[in-house]
């Protein structure tokens, strides 16, 4: 297995003997301080970096230092957080998680906080290579099992190579490394509120099949997962940049993903409900066995689809912001009039002093209505 993993060098997570040193880069590192003083508010800042310079193991990285991250996250800055469903893994596979992607960082950093809370193992996670820049984010991403996904290449033969690199790693990491995976139902977050999984995903997971397509995509134990934000991450940030593509290509600035990471985590989410759905059988894929390669995976990311729009929790925001997009009152019992009156204000302080009001709240209004229709068109 050695040799094979040495064939990944180039995007797979720190080994475990490669852990250490990490520990002593992070601990160390510049940025280490006020990191430490969010996660440990309450504890001396030199304490800290000697229990990190301590860590040996990805597990213990986890336990001791991203388990109080996503804990503090979740008592700083949501109101409730639940996660359901999880009665549809079997902590004695080895999964596939596909997630609707609404937040850069949090929708895999929740998830593992569920499966650690649950004691299941957490996954390998996918990440992009535009995010991992910089030793201190490279060391704490690699430390904590993320890999690395190169952005799709203009150069076709380029693509290609990328592509079936990415789907050997997942494959060898689910099949025969022993550890899941999390990726995102897509390339890069959704912005308009309308979740849709990519079939270029599937299209990519079939390229290191050795068998039937049903066979090899139902031997990735594929489970859909639906997470949920009361109040959107970046918000306002995905509607400007909307806004700024209707004009043309929108090119990102320096320091943008950045930005959007630290906005999302710092950022109050209200309450948020992530739900495991359940898993993608060979069973449910036999219907699309006889069909062409490419009406197949359309098939398949419309059945994840399904699981994932249907198992996504609407709260008052999405209902009111469907009524007041469309002019209507069709969801009135489903909020009240308070809920109503805080929802308009947080649209009023996004929209204060911005040149293009009406464009950009149509978009804010889009965000939060889209999931209403998507839940819709897939319960029907």
């Amino acid at each position: 297995m050695d040799d094979i993993l040495k064939e990944f060098d180039d995007i797979r997570p720190y080994l475990e003997d490669e852990i250490p040193e990490a520990m002593k880069r992070i601990a160390n590192h510049p940025y280490f301080k006020n990191s430490a003083e969010f996660v440990f508010p309450d504890k001396n800042v030199e304490d800290i970096r000697t229990m990190v310079e301590n860590i040996t193991s990805c597990a213990e990285f986890q336990r001791n230092v991203m388990s109080r991250v996503n804990r503090s996250i979740i008592e700083k800055t949501c109101t409730g957080f639940k996660c359901t469903g999880i009665e549809h893994i079997n902590p004695e596979q080895n999964h596939l998680f596909i997630s609707n992607h609404r937040d850069i960082m949090l929708d895999a950093s929740l998830l593992c906080y569920c499966l650690f809370n649950n004691g299941i193992n957490t996954p390998e996670i996918t990440f992009g290579a535009n995010l991992m820049q910089g030793d201190f984010i490279i060391d704490i991403g690699k430390s904590n099992k993320m890999f690395r996904v190169e952005r799709p290449s203009s150069d076709f033969h380029e693509f290609i190579h990328q592509s079936r690199h990415l789907s050997d790693y997942i494959r060898f990491t689910i099949g025969k490394k022993g550890q899941s995976v999390w990726m995102a139902q897509r390339n890069g977050r959704t912005k308009d509120g309308t979740d849709r999984t990519d079939q270029g995903i599937i299209r990519m997971l079939a390229m290191s099949r050795s068998n039937s397509l049903p066979e090899s995509i139902s031997s990735l134990h594929i489970v859909p997962v639906s997470i949920s934000y009361e109040w959107e991450p970046c918000d306002i940030l995905k509607a400007c940049e909307l806004s700024a593509a209707m004009s043309g290509p929108y090119v990102k600035k320096p320091g943008e993903d950045l930005n959007s990471i630290l906005t999302g985590i710092l950022q109050p989410k209200g309450r948020v409900h992530l739900s495991f759905c359940e898993s993608i059988s060979e069973e449910d894929l036999k219907d699309f066995s006889h069909l062409p390669h490419n009406v197949f995976c359309k098939e398949t990311a419309f059945l994840i689809d399904r699981r994932i729009c249907s198992s996504y929790l609407l709260f008052p925001n999405n209902y009111i912001a469907h009524d007041m997009r469309d002019g209507n009152s069709r969801f009135a019992k489903s909020y009240t009039e308070s809920e109503k009156e805080q929802f308009q204000y947080h649209l009023e302080e996004l929209l204060k002093n911005h040149p293009d009001r009406e464009t950009i709240r149509k978009l804010l209004l889009g965000i939060y209505a889209n999931p209403v229709d998507s839940k819709s068109l897939f319960e029907q």
